[in-house]
């Protein structure tokens, strides 16, 4: 190749050409290292001993390593090609005869699509979303709500409070049994009126059992307006239970209590489940409670900041996992929980 003794000659190098035909792998790439390595590679040290070599022997010579060094390239790409495809042969080819399968590309669970469908339903009447946190205070939970401080529902059986956390002294902080606190938060952002549907997820102490989850969604509404009253809630709810469930839908509204609507009621639906036969879902009574309501407490008002002599308002809550067991029939609320998809898929075309 040239003078030095230690490399061999360019006819030496040629000669090991006709072996890349029958290397495997594993010598094909030591072969590639040996001959083309960038820093020990034979033809890449006889590119660096061109600058000795006497001056009418160095272009011959180089373009004799160049030739050398292209012929090299291609017979290794050529069974590095020729492996590939023999590795390929050898593994189990698809059967192209077979049936295709159907691949599922997932779809909006079926609680999600009642809360796509409540909130489309109150924005057609005019109402805004609104979001709040899901870590509360007592005093947003609770007091600003006119629970009493001795309420139940303060206790740590009912509430999740989270351990060593204050949001002031002796105020502690916990997760949101409702998406109540968020009216409040609305109403002190600005002066009436206000119509917001709220959606979100709350959390309670709660067994997990046929009806009830310790951590699900809610949805609350709220209007709030000079001469609003009872017959305003009414109507409006009427409106949306019978276009969530159907224009013939049998709805009733009975008489209840909670502490932050006075007067308070409930909304009946008439069970899907056994069309008002009675059923273990509906207790046995015909009728699926869909939702809490009733007109704003002044002092809840006034908690707010706003005046109580010259607004007036409305509120509801629901839970759209009820709501979904009754629109779509499911029976037992864990359902819809388990996260078993050969359940769930069957929603994936249903009509939000």
């Amino acid at each position: 190749m040239t003078d030095d003794p230690t490399l061999p000659s360019l006819e030496a190098v040629e000669a090991r050409l006709a072996q890349i035909r029958a290397m495997d792998p594993a010598a094909l790439e030591a072969e590639q290292i040996a001959i083309l390595g960038r820093k020990s590679g034979v033809l890449t040290a006889a590119m660096r001993r061109i600058p000795s070599l006497p001056e009418g022997e160095r272009r011959a010579f180089g373009a004799a390593v160049n030739a050398l060094k292209l012929r090299f390239e291609e017979a290794i790409e050529a069974r590095q090609a020729e492996l590939a495809q023999a590795a390929g042969a050898a593994e189990p080819q698809a059967d192209r005869t077979m049936p295709g399968r159907e691949t599922w590309q997932g779809g909006l669970h079926p609680v999600t699509r009642v809360v796509h469908r409540v909130v489309d339903i109150f924005r057609r009447l005019g109402f805004a979303v609104a979001t709040g946190p899901e870590v509360e205070t007592e005093w947003y939970n609770f007091l600003s709500l006119n629970f009493p401080a001795d309420h139940p529902a303060m206790d740590m059986h009912d509430t999740l409070y989270l351990a060593g956390q204050t949001a002031a002294p002796g105020e502690r902080l916990l997760l949101r049994t409702h998406t109540s606190p968020v009216q409040i938060r609305v109403m002190q952002a600005g002066p009436p009126p206000y119509r917001v549907v709220i959606p979100g997820t709350v959390y309670r102490k709660d067994a997990f059992d046929a009806s009830h989850a310790p951590a699900f969604s809610q949805i609350e509404g709220l209007a709030v307006d000079e001469g609003i009253g009872f017959v305003d809630l009414k109507a409006t709810l009427t409106h949306f239970a019978q276009r969530f469930f159907g224009g013939d839908t049998p709805v009733r509204i009975r008489p209840s209590f909670f502490p932050f609507t006075e007067p308070s009621a409930e909304m009946d639906v008439r069970c899907r489940l056994c069309g008002g036969t009675g059923c273990p879902a509906c207790k046995g009574t015909g009728w699926m409670e869909i939702l809490g309501c009733g007109m704003v407490h002044p002092r809840v008002l006034e908690n707010a900041g706003v005046d109580s002599e010259r607004y007036t308002g409305w509120a509801f809550g629901m839970g759209p996992a009820r709501m979904a067991l009754n629109l779509y029939g499911v029976p037992d609320i864990r359902m819809l929980y388990e996260g078993d998809v050969r359940f769930l898929r069957q929603f994936a075309g249903a009509p939000e």
